[in-house]
């Protein structure tokens, strides 16, 4: 891993955690071992670092959806892998970073905002019109709006305002969401098929 990487998967570490704000340049300097003037060789300040991240994850992100819907045989398939992905998304983050970025980041905020409504809502809704086609999704819905309103679902389960995280946890929300959102929009058949998901994954994380 070069350097740069380094530092950024360094800075992904502590603000998962921490959120944004509380990390100074210092601490991840101290968190990788090495000193502050190496960080300041690749950015310029914390903002730049925060920007390279977003634009990194993001096309992480990307290339695992288009790797999700070539490797999967049908829809349902795909619906269930990016409910596994976003498990282990929501298992790690902090919900004061979404916070953090749209406060004191707003570039990032910016780029995370039109990745949402140009690819994660495009993406998500041309799956739900191949499963309307399969017979997994029902028909009826409108997918676009759908897609919208599961984007909005999830912005909403990181507000701290209406789910303070002194009493929510922020994985248990957003699977609620999910999980309200999947069953909503599948056909007995799709329900069937996310049942079958369900059962295993609960029996895997409840064994001792």
């Amino acid at each position: 891993m070069i350097q740069k990487e380094r530092i950024l998967a360094g800075a992904e570490e502590l603000f998962f955690k921490a959120g944004i704000r509380s990390v100074t340049m210092d601490d991840i300097a101290k968190h990788l071992g090495i000193s502050k003037k190496t960080i300041y060789v690749f950015f310029k300040d914390k903002d730049e670092v925060v920007t390279a991240l977003v634009h990194q994850k993001l096309q992480e992100d990307k290339d695992r959806m288009c790797g999700i819907v070539e490797s999967s045989d049908n829809v349902m398939e795909e619906l269930i892998f990016m409910m596994k992905c976003a498990e282990e998304f929501f298992s790690k983050i902090n919900p004061i970073l979404i916070h953090d970025m749209q406060k004191y980041h707003p570039e990032s905020w910016q780029l995370l905002q039109k990745f949402k409504a140009e690819v994660v809502v495009d993406n998500l809704t041309d799956i739900l019109t191949r499963g309307i086609s399969q017979g997994y999704i029902r028909e009826g819905i409108n997918p676009r709006i759908m897609a919208k309103m599961h984007m909005l679902q999830t912005e909403a389960g990181f507000n701290a305002i209406l789910f303070p995280p002194s009493e929510y946890n922020t994985w248990t929300v957003q699977m609620q969401f999910l999980e309200h959102f999947l069953y909503g929009i599948c056909t007995a058949e799709g329900c069937a098929i996310l049942d079958d998901y369900r059962n295993i994954y609960t029996t895997t994380i409840n064994k001792p």
